[in-house]
């Protein structure tokens, strides 16, 4: 089967919650992404039940008449802080900040994290044999699930962009290949451009 994750859109910088929902960039993104998944066969669509991941499912969903089929297991690290702040102005902004969260020194438990994203999408990818599906998630659902399919230690090691897709194949032996990461060929004309 073939897995596909989607990272959001670009959502709103917010200091009054950690699920903001996507900026008029971000949403913009999400149509992209949607018209250039368009012409594929997919299957199912899945997401995290965070908003800027739903809010980017949504055009694709609509688009090609799909349910969205949202998962706990597949939000993102820190779903629990009480802001967000996009990593690209974390870095910024705060580069100490940034620093500790890309070399993991970010306070959560990122060994709970792996174990939860895996056991969700080892559960779609078992549902769904023989299917094409696509996922939209986070930064560090795709940075522990690429580790995994690589056999690296759980961390977060790239920087996945707004939503960039990257494609695994997973067969039901148990094998697990990265096909590509970070395609964004989607976004090649920038947001805004005649």
């Amino acid at each position: 089967m073939e897995l596909i994750l989607v990272r959001h859109g670009l959502p709103e910088r917010r200091h009054d919650t950690s699920d903001p929902p996507l900026s008029s960039v971000g949403h913009e993104q999400a149509r992209r992404v949607a018209a250039w998944l368009a012409h594929e066969k997919i299957d199912a669509v899945f997401s995290s039940t965070m908003l800027r991941a739903r809010q980017t499912a949504e055009p694709y969903a609509a688009l090609r008449g799909h349910d969205v089929d949202c998962h706990d297991g597949i939000c993102e690290f820190d779903r629990a802080s009480g802001s967000y702040v996009p990593m690209e102005e974390l870095k910024r902004d705060n580069y100490e900040a940034w620093l500790a969260m890309a070399t993991g020194d970010h306070g959560h438990d990122i060994g709970t994290f792996h174990e939860t994203v895996v056991e969700t999408l080892e559960g779609i990818v078992e549902a769904n044999s023989g299917r094409r599906v696509v996922v939209f998630c986070h930064g560090g659902v795709i940075n522990v699930w690429t580790a995994h399919v690589l056999g690296m230690t759980p961390r977060l090691f790239f920087e996945p962009d707004y939503t960039s897709v990257h494609r695994y194949m997973c067969a039901r032996t148990g094998q697990r290949n990265v096909v590509c990461l970070n395609d964004r060929g989607h976004l090649r004309e920038p947001i805004g451009a005649a």
